[in-house]
């Protein structure tokens, strides 16, 4: 359903002279605070060691914020009486934009019929591509300076705003954000606004 939704790929003729990555499931249980299976999970990964760089690939390099801001801004809170919320983004990765090339082969359970020599040409990152989290975090970066979010000099993955005339921090360490504010409702605005864009 997330690789539908996100549009990650289409399907093509594989150009003369391409190969395909190949991709695999990964699968896992959730389990509740009683060690009780409670969620099934499924992920699709490119074999993203297989990809070449300088026609796969070029750049991989994704920021994420050094632990001694994430200590310094916590203090902050506490001393300031902040609230701290955290967020996982879901399906991070599928939200970033392929730049190159890049075809997969049609994942196991998910060949099309009558379409079997057909390749995925990927139009979005995916999990295990060596450029999948430098895409995911030029996303995420465009959208938090949309929401009029400022980087810092000291740390470029920590980003100060304001919602609502409210201060607002931000704490980028790939799909994890670690949010700071004096308001509850501010960072469920927050949040809500992030989801919605």
């Amino acid at each position: 359903e997330s690789l539908k939704r996100h549009e990650v790929w289409d399907l093509v003729e594989l150009p003369t002279g391409r190969k395909t990555i190949g991709c695999s499931w990964k699968f896992r249980h959730k389990r509740d605070e009683n060690g009780k299976i409670n969620r099934y999970k499924g992920r699709l990964v490119a074999k993203g060691f297989t990809q070449e760089l300088g026609k796969d690939y070029n750049e991989t390099f994704s920021p994420v914020v050094s632990w001694n801001t994430v200590r310094n801004l916590l203090a902050a809170a506490v001393k300031y009486n902040m609230e701290i919320h955290q967020i996982d983004v879901e399906t991070a990765y599928l939200n970033g934009f392929v730049d190159e090339d890049l075809y997969m082969r049609q994942p196991d359970g998910f060949v099309v019929k009558g379409k079997e020599n057909l390749a995925c040409k990927l139009k979005k990152s995916l999990y295990g591509l060596k450029q999948s989290a430098r895409q995911w975090n030029i996303v995420l970066d465009e959208l938090v300076k949309r929401l009029g979010f400022k980087q810092t000099h000291g740390d470029p993955c920590l980003y100060i705003g304001k919602i609502n005339g409210e201060l607002v921090f931000l704490a980028i360490y790939v799909d994890d954000i670690v949010m700071a504010s004096k308001k509850t409702e501010t960072l469920t605005e927050l949040k809500r606004t992030m989801g919605e864009t």
